[in-house]
């Protein structure tokens, strides 16, 4: 596997779109005019276009009613100044702009950029500037712009988003009825949590940020953390006297009958992950199979709740819930362990038990729900998780008082306490079965190394994605357990073994 290469130059630290707003407010309040700040905004856009695009020579701006059609048209002037052949096409009366908009298309003007009315059916050429709506939208899109996004969208030019995409939520990562698809999005001043998950990922394209010159946030704390190497936990590196028995047993409990794969791929990762002694404890039908599989994970076949008490004696971790089902074997072997003393981790039919009202998992524990099962958690309907993934996820973890990792693109770790961690790593290749099942056993064999359960979800992960990544990029076909090598070779990269 080659070195870690991905180049990462986006800032650790989200803010809401309120924060930015206000920390751009501040900055005028220190001195800095806000046409000065909308000045640089259309630098880093015009240097960002030139760089990606610089033989295509034709712009054209949509441009809507607020500041950001303030940036879009100063992007305008900038190209019609380089020579490009640049119209702006406005959704709103150019005449009726205020403040720093307005000085923005004064000045456009006065370098003779063609300024049009949008009508629908109007041709689009060249590379688009979205500069329709900003950071503030929140309600559903207007009748009025939905026309235009959807022409951009239809189009096959190069689109660019001028600090977010129109029609997407800058919190949340939410359409709001009609969102702009964008090739490349470049942000300022903050990086928002809503360019990173929900529908952000598939509509931001390559995301640039500037933060303008505007200096740190001050004392505003951040409402999440994006999980980058800058930012994430460590282990530490094994002394030379180090033995199977500092780095964690971890249980893996499940695999009921037709579903052992599930529970065998996750005790194969918390083995790859590091874990000192990984356990199997599934239906005795699938013992063989896992020896022969993996005769380093001990297995034992277990026909009931007799003889588990002695194996959780033992173990450090445990994992529950993968193909545990949710039959009276499964529902056996999970409410044995509730009461355990014992770091856990919670996935898969651990967790539908848990929606059902079945059993209460132990403080602390991490729990891993996809999409689906978060919304069974939360008695609500799928649609309503991905309309706030941060705040469901931040839900669940208070409601349980636990670690919550909310999976899927931009994946969430939640803790009782409101911090909130963001993974803008991954790759769609990764959407097949059994890549939560790897998932769960990593999370246990970080927890077995040391770690608490939000720094081992954290880490956990950020290797489980860029694992994905890396090995997308071979295309379609990626089986989980083609994953738990790749996440060892990423692991050493990170936190070396020795010195």
């Amino acid at each position: 596997m080659p070195a870690i290469t991905h180049t990462d130059r986006l800032p650790v630290e989200i803010y809401s779109a309120a924060q930015v707003r206000a920390r751009d407010a501040a900055i005028i309040a220190a001195g800095t005019p806000g046409f000065e700040l909308m000045q640089r905004a259309a630098h880093a856009t015009w240097q960002a276009v030139s760089r990606r695009w610089p033989s295509v020579g034709t712009l054209t701006v949509l441009a809507g009613s607020g500041n950001n059609a303030g940036d879009g048209y100063l992007v305008a002037e900038l190209a019609h100044r380089a020579g490009w052949r640049t119209r702006v096409l406005a959704l709103s009366e150019p005449g009726r702009l205020s403040g720093d908009a307005a000085q923005a298309y004064a000045c456009a003007r006065e370098a003779s950029v063609p300024v049009a009315p949008w009508s629908d059916g109007e041709p689009l050429a060249g590379v688009l500037i979205d500069a329709l709506l900003g950071t503030g939208a929140d309600g559903e899109v207007r009748a009025a712009y939905r026309p235009a996004i959807e022409a951009v969208n239809r189009s096959a030019c190069p689109v660019v988003a001028i600090d977010i995409p129109s029609g997407l939520h800058a919190d949340t990562g939410r359409v709001l009825g009609a969102a702009i698809q964008a090739d490349l999005t470049v942000t300022y001043i903050g990086l928002k949590p809503g360019l990173l998950t929900g529908q952000g990922p598939a509509l931001t394209g390559e995301l640039l940020f500037d933060d303008l010159q505007s200096g740190p946030f001050d004392s505003a704390v951040p409402v999440a953390t994006r999980l980058a190497p800058a930012s994430l936990p460590r282990l530490s590196p094994r002394s030379r006297t180090a033995h199977k028995g500092q780095f964690g047993q971890v249980l893996v409990i499940g695999g009921d009958l037709g579903t052992g794969g599930a529970a065998l791929l996750t005790a194969e990762s918390a083995l790859r992950a590091g874990a000192g002694m990984v356990t199997l404890a599934t239906r005795p039908e699938h013992v063989t199979a896992a020896l022969v599989r993996r005769p380093e994970v001990m297995a034992r076949g277990l026909e009931s709740t007799y003889r588990l008490g002695e194996l959780v004696e033992r173990a450090d971790v445990l994992v529950v819930g993968p193909g545990l089902g949710q039959e009276a074997w499964g529902r056996s072997l999970l409410s044995s362990v509730v009461g355990a003393d014992r770091a856990q981790v919670w996935d898969a039919d651990a967790l539908n038990l848990l929606a059902a009202g079945l059993v209460e998992a132990p403080a602390g524990t991490v729990l891993t729900p996809h999409p689906g099962e978060a919304a069974r958690l939360l008695g609500c309907d799928v649609q309503a998780v991905e309309a706030d993934r941060p705040e469901a996820a931040r839900r669940l973890a208070r409601r349980h008082d636990c670690i919550v990792v909310l999976k899927g693109a931009g994946s969430l770790v939640a803790a009782p306490d409101g911090r909130l961690a963001l993974c803008d790593r991954g790759h769609p290749a990764m959407a097949t079965a059994g890549l939560g099942d790897v998932l769960a056993g990593l999370i246990g064999a970080l927890r077995g190394q040391g770690l608490d359960g939000f720094d081992a979800a954290c880490l956990a992960v950020w290797l489980h994605a860029c694992a994905g990544e890396r090995l997308g990029e071979q295309g379609r076909g990626l089986a989980a357990a083609d994953l738990p090598d790749a996440v060892r070779s990423l692991l050493e990269e990170i936190c070396p073994c020795v010195n």
